[in-house]
């Protein structure tokens, strides 16, 4: 039974989150015939180029999510598609076509944009990569679980479209940021921080290897839940009361009105979270949906240096 809810909390966590030249050869036969010259000569020679060289243009690139897009912004590259969300995306994109959720884009649209790469997060491959593989759709899925993996995946599309500089500029400031953040910390006493993650109609708790478990680690924090490789597990309050956090910190997502209304509702009629020391030290926070998403986004800087906040108050005095 604990395995079947496990599964279902998880589903519906996904599903929240959820909530990134024939024709021109036959009219120039000159010019293709020029073209199976030089690929004679350059087949006899040996010097054809091994690695793939970076696009000459941008093409026609979709993305999945809204961290994504903006990213993307950053590089300044276009879009043809972007996702179907509530929340503001640049103004670049304002008109582009919507192709749907994250979790269960339009493949319809997708097909119909005819797009020469469609970005999406590794989060996400085993609900969208059948699709994708199907629909004969060239699909890029990045790993945005940690502000490390964003950088890398930052300097691969910077690569790939010709934005080596935008790609490393971005990168450098934000580690300037995080280094600083980071100096500010060092050699305090770490605090124990239980994460929750809210989705409407329950909550799973966030471990290390999430993205915001990356966050409150480079905050000085040492998270709750230890030994396991997931990003999300799911907990009873009586387990969770058992790891004694200084702190916790809940994140909303999905209908973040609704879900900080069934924290709250929770925390006051569940009497054992007034035997959570958190609670009884006055240490919960509500974490703000956008500088605190399932996934590294570039608000990464300024989100960190907010826990450092929650966790060394006295810094900020």
């Amino acid at each position: 039974m604990k395995n079947k809810l496990y599964v279902f909390l998880m589903l519906l966590f996904m599903i929240v989150l959820a909530a990134c030249g024939s024709d021109e050869s036959a009219a120039n036969p000159d010019e293709s015939a020029d073209s199976e010259e030089a690929a004679e000569t350059t087949e006899e020679t040996g010097t054809e180029e091994e690695a793939e060289p970076a696009l000459e243009t941008d093409g026609d690139i979709i993305a999945t999510t809204v961290a994504i897009v903006e990213m993307m912004d950053e590089l300044e590259l276009d879009l043809v598609g972007v996702p179907t969300s509530y929340k503001d995306l640049p103004a670049r994109y304002e008109g582009v076509t919507e192709i749907g959720m994250a979790m269960e884009p339009d493949m319809e649209v997708i097909l119909s944009l005819k797009p020469t790469d469609v970005l999406t997060v590794t989060t996400l491959a085993d609900y969208v990569q059948d699709s994708f593989a199907q629909a004969d759709v060239p699909a890029t899925y990045m790993n945005l679980d940690s502000v490390e993996n964003m950088y890398e995946e930052i300097e691969a599309l910077g690569e790939k479209y010709n934005r080596e500089d935008h790609a490393a500029e971005l990168v450098a400031e934000f580690e300037g940021k995080l280094t600083e953040i980071e100096a500010k910390i060092e050699g305090l006493e770490s605090p124990k921080v239980l994460i929750l993650l809210g989705v409407p109609g329950s909550y799973l708790v966030a471990t290390e290897n999430s993205y915001v478990g990356d966050l409150v680690r480079r905050a000085g924090g040492t998270n709750a839940i230890a030994d396991t490789d997931l990003e999300y597990v799911s907990a009873n309050t009586e387990v969770l009361q058992q790891t004694d956090a200084d702190i916790i910190l809940r994140m909303a997502h999905g209908m973040p009105d609704e879900v900080v209304e069934m924290f709250n509702k929770e925390f006051q009629e569940n009497d054992i979270w007034n035997h959570f020391k958190a609670v009884q030290n006055d240490r919960v926070y509500d974490l703000e949906e956008t500088r605190f998403g399932t996934t590294a986004n570039l608000a990464a800087a300024e989100a960190l240096e907010e826990l450092v906040g929650f966790l060394y108050p006295e810094l900020v005095e």
